[in-house]
């Protein structure tokens, strides 16, 4: 495992390297030597950014818990992994209609729009300039009194203006903008990534809710057919009032447990119907109640495997990125600011004459600007950087923690959460038979009705906990997939490791 940490030693010219062009020529040569000489300033420009250094992450090689050998099962896109065609098609809806992917698309679209605004600064402005003036003035001679004096004018132009950025001060600054956009990118890989995890979880939640439901019904329905039997022994002379009032009692607790359940079954539908954005239908199929679960293989590979499956991960990268691209432009801040401007275009007192023999105009203004003194201001600029560059270095190295915990719980949770299903499976099977000999005891007269009371009430209550570890079992395994950073293959074109990613042109 990795972290990114900036090296802060050495002056900021020591990051500067040998491509610098020669000295810039004197002002008071041509034009065009200015000229040909500004691309090859341009182009040979330096960058004070520190460059990143990988460092020992605080985590462990290898998980905590063995895994399956074999590629991380984050490898395997989303529509591969979920098997219920039912659930790919509520996931297929959420990824489109869900109000937090919109939010997430649209940070995106911001932070690509302020990418191209920051990289616009890399080019020369144009700008066609027309301005029309007429006017009055008046002077006033000794002895001979105010002279009235009109002036008309008519001018187009064409200007333009470029920043030579010798520093490498507008390159990081675009440098900082791309990658912060590249993290909004991996920030909106990770809302859906979530999202996959949340209407998963949920919709096998309402399918929990559906199982133990219909336990509950058939638990009634049993309950009340045993009511009704107490109830004509006790008529008949062949059974005690405290017989029927246990009946009453068992009947009771299941309908409370239904109408408990019922609650909780429409609160979890409403979140569902939230997260998918339209709404799901009322009522989903149950979990299939099985002995035992059978074993899933699902291999969660190395732990440096997150640094490029975790967008989270990736995204806390870009950041890091971009920190350090701004404490280039910060350190460039101090070093002069070289400008060319310049005009050429046409003025005459008369419209139809200007574009006529003799009108051109122009101009050619290059500047050097050196700060001298600001108040402290750049000074404060570069360390603000410095701290905001700590900072991103803290933020990775945590993400990279936090998903090592996230990984390792849903390994511990996977694998505990199948020892319990294999235990309580024996146990219902126990529970089944100890219910019907309490009840055949009873019948033959050998056992007092409280017997059965308890065998059935353990029988349903431990049904019901069949039904909740099987859900919890399937979802530890969507929560591990998800930890893994899965949804999306490396292959994806919108999945790209930060050393993988290519240069983009701002428009």
């Amino acid at each position: 495992m990795a972290s990114f940490r900036a090296n802060k030693g050495g002056s900021p010219e020591s990051y500067c390297s040998e491509r610098l062009a020669p000295p810039p020529p004197k002002w008071s040569r041509s034009f065009v030597a200015i000229a040909v000489a500004a691309p090859s300033l341009l182009l040979s420009s330096c960058s004070f950014a520190p460059p990143s250094t990988r460092s020992v992450a605080p985590v462990p090689e290898r998980y905590f818990h063995s895994t399956p050998a074999g590629q991380s099962i984050a490898q395997t896109g989303w529509q591969d992994f979920i098997q219920d065609e039912y659930l790919r098609a509520l996931i297929s809806v959420a990824l489109e209609e869900n109000r937090d992917i919109h939010i997430a698309a649209a940070r995106v679209a911001q932070a690509r729009a302020a990418w191209r605004i920051q990289g616009a600064g890399l080019y020369p402005r144009l700008d066609a300039i027309g301005t029309g003036t007429r006017g009055r003035s008046l002077i006033e001679l000794p002895g001979t009194g105010p002279l009235r004096y009109d002036v008309e004018q008519v001018t187009a132009q064409v200007s333009g203006g470029w920043e030579i950025d010798f520093w490498g001060r507008l390159q990081n600054l675009n440098e900082a903008a791309r990658n912060r956009y590249l993290a909004s990118e991996e920030g909106k890989r990770a809302v859906a990534t979530g999202l996959i995890a949340q209407v998963a979880s949920l919709y096998l939640q309402e399918r929990e809710y559906t199982g133990r439901l219909a336990l509950a019904s058939r638990t009634i329905a049993t309950r009340e057919e045993a009511l009704r039997i107490m109830r004509r022994r006790y008529k008949v002379g062949a059974g005690s009032k405290l017989e029927v009032t246990q009946a009453q009692t068992l009947l009771a607790q299941a309908q409370g447990t239904y109408e408990a359940l019922e609650q909780e079954r429409h609160i979890n539908h409403n979140a569902l119907t939230v997260l998918v954005g339209q709404p799901v239908e009322a009522a989903l199929p149950p979990l299939d109640l099985v002995e035992a679960q059978p074993a899933i293989t699902l291999p969660a590979g190395l732990p440096s495997d997150l640094l490029v499956q975790r967008p989270d991960i990736m995204a806390a990268e870009y950041q890091l990125r971009a920190a350090n691209a701004d404490i280039g432009a910060a350190r460039a801040a101090f070093f002069p600011n070289i400008r060319l401007t310049g005009a050429f275009g046409t003025t005459s007192t008369e419209l139809d004459g200007l574009f006529g023999s003799g009108s051109e105009t122009w101009s050619f203004t290059p500047s050097l600007t050196l700060p001298l003194f600001h108040g402290g201001q750049l000074a404060a600029n570069l360390d603000l950087a410095s701290a905001r560059q700590v900072e991103a270095v803290a933020n990775y190295e945590q993400t990279v923690q936090l998903a090592f915990r996230d990984v390792s719980n849903a390994l511990v949770q996977r694998e505990q959460l199948a020892r319990q299903i294999a235990t309580t499976s024996g146990a219902l099977s126990a529970l089944r038979e100890r219910a019907r000999l309490a009840q055949l005891r009873f019948d033959n007269g050998r056992s007092a009705y409280l017997e059965v009371l308890d065998a059935q009430r353990d029988l349903f209550e431990t049904e019901q906990v069949l039904v909740r570890l099987q859900r919890a079992y399937q979802a530890a395994g969507v929560g591990l997939y998800t930890a893994l950073g899965g949804g999306f293959p490396a292959d994806n074109p919108d999945k790209r490791a930060p050393s993988q990613q290519t240069g983009e042109q701002s428009q």
